[in-house]
């Protein structure tokens, strides 16, 4: 199956390292031009100057609507079109019993990771897709399918994330598909705590018997956002080696 994105748009968040960094690469090298967001100016030049090809950059912080109005004018007046928008961008600042999770990071990790993936999704819309057509991919996570002790409340945005991806499915269709993917446990920076120290013996645990590597959510990102994915829509991939069977 060959995936191509030539003549494309894509417009990744979280893009600066990681995952995103990834999908952008991938959708890179299949042909796309794609914008980088992130926070941080100088990761995402970096990330820019590594990947290569049409690509262009925007900092903007995922969680204010602002930002996210600005970066998709930016990205329009760049390339003159969106086809794609991988919401990526996610937090995770606080680790423990979620009962005891006080305000104010709660209400950042809602800002983040559930608003924010609305928002990003309401620019795209509103200034090109319901005109012309595209797709929307939500980068989620398997913690939405499951019950963890020290990180409930990002679980609980993914899982709202996940509902998101089918209201939104079933609302914007038939001209824009909006699909979810599930990574499992993968070797990034951002979940660094949860596998550097034990990664053997938490591979032995999962199926196929390793962990994730940021280019199999790349892949899998890039087939769902493509014309070969062109009646999935609402929907969730798990991608994460068997770990929640």
């Amino acid at each position: 199956m060959d995936v191509r994105y030539d003549g494309k748009v894509a417009l990744v968040t979280g893009a600066s390292k990681g995952i995103g960094k990834a999908v952008a690469a991938e959708l890179v090298a299949s042909g796309a031009s794609v914008m980088l967001s992130s926070r941080k100016a100088d990761a995402l030049e970096a990330a820019a100057a590594e990947i290569g090809g049409d690509v262009a950059w925007f900092a903007a912080n995922a969680g204010e609507p602002e930002a996210a109005a600005s970066c998709v004018a930016a990205t329009l007046e760049r390339f003159g079109r969106i086809d794609v928008l991988v919401n990526n961008a996610a937090t995770n600042p606080y680790a423990g019993p979620t009962i005891d999770i006080d305000v104010p990071r709660f209400d950042k990790t809602v800002q983040v990771n559930q608003r924010g993936p609305l928002v990003w999704s309401q620019q795209v819309w509103t200034r090109w897709m319901a005109e012309h057509g595209g797709v929307i991919l939500n980068v989620a996570s398997i913690g939405a399918l499951s019950v963890e002790p020290t990180i409930g409340i990002y679980n609980g945005t993914k899982a709202a994330l996940v509902h998101l991806t089918k209201q939104l499915g079933a609302e914007l269709a038939p001209g824009v598909r909006v699909n979810a993917v599930l990574p499992g446990l993968v070797k990034t920076d951002m979940a660094r705590a949860l596998w550097e120290r034990g990664e053997e013996a938490i591979a032995a645990h999962v199926p196929l018997r390793r962990l994730g590597e940021v280019d199999d959510i790349a892949k899998a990102a890039a087939f769902l956002c493509s014309d070969a994915a062109s009646w999935i829509t609402g929907t969730t991939l798990v991608v994460d080696g068997g770990m929640v069977l």
